[in-house]
């Protein structure tokens, strides 16, 4: 789909009888505009008729952090202690928030379950959310508090040096705030978290959420120590190597550490581990089937959001019944789409995009 398909979608599923006027009026084009891109959709079987009957589709719940990434960068190498000249850009960021940007760009039905402050930052992490085809009416807005910020300061290479979050707003996402939202989650395809949420929060989701699979991004591991109680309920969960350490409490110093490592999550219940390893790629396991896919060269311009594309291409594919192995080089491709641009989220990414690219990637492996 392309994002002006995605917008129109995005509000048929708020009001399936809303004019294409109105349409028209909201997107700031033409009539005809809106009628043409209706058009498309019917052919590719989003829009079923007349009134705008929605393709039946399972909807993927989002909870967790939604903020906004203040980025600065240096072309040398940095100097603590010192003023480094540089680059600095906002987007909008918040590791929740992020998968279901990516996850809506790939086509998929999101619902986002986050709070912001009913300021700047708030407003327009909203707006631009929603623009991305996320639906963000499940989103509280909290007049007395600030609107979570991420600020990360990036070396040469674009990896992160450092990073500080002002996140204190999320911890008023508790059961009480989040039980307007039962039916939500009760009804969900599938249900995305990290572990930004509370202790609270977490507990709420788990206990909600039933039989629907629940994927986690644990984000830090300082923050992953947080969904050590809920292992057993967990299908997906994606550390990278230092997280994973910390919950398993098992070395992992080289490749050789990972299947013990992936052996242990399953104990503890989790069914699929997509395990980041840096430079020698990710490791996947779900039990049945595991191994290594390497992780895609690519030219690095900012390395925040990579994690979050994946995450989101591991959950497309889980919803389109893709093998894992499968999954996998897509969500690479997510991935290396993110590395390669300047803002956290690609606003280039579609499904279009990612196969184009997974297709690239899978002609340039060794035979």
């Amino acid at each position: 789909m392309t994002e002006r398909e995605q917008e129109i979608l995005a509000l048929l599923r708020q009001d399936p009888l809303i004019p294409q006027q109105q349409l028209a009026d909201q997107l700031g084009i033409s009539r005809s505009a809106v009628a043409g891109h209706i058009m498309n959709l019917m052919q590719k079987g989003l829009i079923l008729g007349k009134g705008y009957i929605l393709a039946q589709q399972r909807y993927v719940v989002l909870l967790g952090g939604a903020n906004m990434d203040i980025r600065g960068s240096t072309p040398a190498p940095l100097r603590f202690a010192d003023s480094n000249p540089g680059r600095v850009s906002c987007s909008p960021g918040g590791v929740a928030r992020n998968i279901a940007e990516n996850l809506a760009r790939l086509g998929a039905d999101c619902r986002l379950i986050s709070c912001v402050g009913d300021d700047l930052y708030g407003r327009s992490l909203l707006e631009a959310t929603q623009r991305s085809g996320v639906d963000v009416r499940p989103c509280l807005v909290l007049p007395d508090a600030v609107t979570s910020t991420y600020l990360s300061i990036h070396g040469p290479d674009g990896d992160m040096s450092i990073a500080i979050n002002d996140m204190e707003i999320l911890a008023r996402l508790d059961a009480g705030t989040l039980a307007p939202q039962r039916e939500l989650v009760r009804h969900a395809g599938l249900i995305v978290a990290d572990t930004n949420l509370s202790s609270e929060a977490l507990a709420w989701l788990f206990a909600e959420a039933r039989d629907t699979p629940v994927f986690v991004d644990t984000v830090s591991a300082f923050k992953a120590e947080r969904i050590r109680p809920w292992l057993a309920q967990i299908h997906t969960l994606k550390p990278n190597r230092l997280e994973a350490a910390t919950l398993s409490g098992l070395p992992l110093d080289t490749a050789h550490d990972v299947p013990a490592v992936a052996d242990w999550f399953h104990r503890q219940g989790v069914r699929q581990l997509v395990l980041s390893m840096g430079g020698d790629g990710v490791f996947f396991s779900n039990g049945a089937e595991q191994g290594w896919s390497p992780s895609p060269t690519v030219e690095i311009v900012n390395a925040t959001g990579a994690g979050d594309a994946l995450m989101a291409g591991l959950a497309w594919g889980w919803l389109q019944e893709m093998l894992l192995p499968d999954t996998l080089r897509l969500a690479q491709a997510c991935a290396a789409l993110t590395l390669s641009c300047a803002a956290t989220n690609n606003p280039t990414l579609s499904l279009a995009a990612v196969q184009h690219l997974t297709r690239t990637l899978t002609q340039m492996e060794p035979s």
